[in-house]
């Protein structure tokens, strides 16, 4: 996809900003997701790192460069047509427990959008969303799909602690607390898995583009799965795909 037209902006003195449409689409994530890769298997030379977000690209520089230039090489780059990059995606379905107990703010979004729990839950676990970058924390996924019945919001207080785990719906968006935090989105259960730990291989083990599929459980098989996940030996259900 080479439609969009894309702003470049100086990032310091070791950066280039690329900036997309400021809408959050799945053909804008696929496209800065396609040009990142392009970037990757260029000849383009000192590149340290490149950060993905929702519409945009950090392209990060060992050392400092001429702007004017890198942006002409990028420009070029992105209106270059290729053979179409195969990017590998990858479907986690997730565990969730909706028990009272972890859904603090279950009874509120049930009242507010006048939709039993049970709808709630059902809507939540339907959908199938996509993961457009990984951010404020570690491991804190950026989800986009969320059925717009749904859509909450964030707290004008928020809250000072919400516990590892916490499944939440912040506006547009939902997600999953990897660690516990202060928080204003709003919590409507907890998974047991562990969204990021250094002691894996890939501390993260989804990645922008991927897409995630919650499932609910019971108070019980959430425990059960709770300690498969500290005994390091739960296996993440997933299906593999190319997009």
């Amino acid at each position: 996809m080479l439609g969009f037209k894309l702003s470049y902006k100086a990032y310091g003195d070791r950066a280039i900003l690329v900036e997309w449409p400021k809408l959050i689409a799945e053909d804008i994530l696929k496209d800065v997701l396609n040009f990142k890769e392009k970037i990757k298997a260029s000849d383009l030379e000192n590149i340290a790192e490149i950060r993905s977000a929702y519409q945009s690209l950090l392209i990060i520089f060992d050392a400092a460069f001429s702007f004017e230039t890198e942006v002409k090489s990028l420009q070029n780059l992105y209106k270059t047509e290729t053979k179409s990059l195969e990017l590998q995606s990858t479907l986690w379905r997730i565990p969730v427990c909706y028990d009272a107990s972890f859904g603090l703010d279950l009874d509120a979004i049930s009242d507010a959008k006048n939709i039993s729990k049970t709808d709630l839950i059902k809507r939540h676990t339907q959908a199938i969303y996509s993961i457009y970058f990984i951010g404020f924390l570690p491991g804190f996924l950026y989800l986009g799909g969320l059925d717009e019945v749904l859509w909450t919001p964030r707290k004008a207080t928020p809250r000072m602690k919400i516990a590892k785990g916490a499944v939440a719906i912040g506006g547009n968006q939902t997600g999953i607390y990897p660690t516990e935090s202060p928080g204003g989105w709003n919590i409507i259960g907890n998974s047991p898995i562990d969204f990021f730990n250094l002691n894996n291989e890939r501390p993260c083990f989804s990645k922008a583009g991927d897409r995630i599929q919650f499932y609910a459980v019971s108070l019980k098989e959430y425990h059960d799965i709770k300690v498969l996940v500290e005994a390091n030996v739960y296996q993440i259900e997933k299906e593999v795909g190319d997009d």
